[in-house]
C-alpha cells in the first residue's frame, strides 16, 4: 500500500463520520451550542471541511471548491469569503447557519472528491515536498495531509459527540 492510498482511506473514514453526525438533523440542531458558547454541529462541519478545502486546493495548485463549485453563494454566509474558521469569535461561529444538513454534506462530499482526484496523483516520492516554509523545520506535503487528516477526525469527532449529547436532551 502506498502513501497514497493510506491518506485516501483515513479521508474516507473523514467522509463517514461527516455524514454521520449532520444527516436527519435540523437547523436548529446543527446550529446549536450547548453551553451557549461551545462551537456548534453545522460550524465544526464547515470548518473542517473549509480547511481541508483551503488546504488541499493550496499544495495541489487548484482553486477551492469552496468558490469554484460556487458553494460561498450557496452558504451565503455573512463573513469574508476567505474565512475558513480559524481564530472565529463567538459571533462568527453563530453566522455559520445552514438550514439543510445536505448543503453540509453536499460541500464535504466535493472537497473529498478533489482530494482524493489529488492523492491519485501523488507517488511516494512526493510526500517530503516541502509546501511551507513559515516553520520550523519547514513542513512537508505528508506532513501538511497528516495534519488536515487530524484536525478533520477531532472535529468529526467533536461533531458526533454534541449529535450525543443534542439526542440525549432530545428523549
Amino acid at each position: 500500500m502506498h502513501g497514497s492510498d493510506l491518506l485516501a482511506d483515513a479521508f474516507g473514514r473523514i467522509r463517514e463520520e461527516v455524514r454521520d453526525a449532520v444527516t436527519g438533523l435540523g437547523p436548529d440542531q446543527l446550529a446549536a451550542r450547548v453551553d451557549g458558547t461551545a462551537n456548534s454541529i453545522g460550524w465544526l462541519v464547515w470548518h473542517l471541511t473549509r480547511v481541508q478545502d483551503d488546504h488541499v486546493a493550496e499544495v495541489a495548485g487548484v482553486e477551492q471548491v469552496w468558490t469554484a463549485a460556487g458553494f460561498a453563494d450557496r452558504f451565503a454566509l455573512p463573513l469574508p469569503v476567505s474565512s475558513i474558521g480559524y481564530g472565529h469569535t463567538s459571533a462568527e461561529v453563530d453566522a455559520v447557519r445552514v438550514a439543510d444538513p445536505a448543503l453540509l454534506i453536499d460541500y464535504h462530499e466535493a472537497v473529498h472528491d478533489q482530494t482524493i482526484r489529488y492523492l491519485a496523483t501523488l507517488g511516494d516520492g512526493d510526500f517530503d515536498r516541502i509546501v511551507d516554509e513559515r516553520w520550523e523545520p519547514p513542513v512537508t506535503l505528508g506532513v501538511r495531509l497528516v495534519s488536515v487528516v487530524s484536525d478533520d477526525l477531532q472535529h468529526a469527532g467533536q461533531a458526533a459527540f454534541l449529535r450525543g449529547i443534542l439526542e440525549r436532551r432530545q428523549s
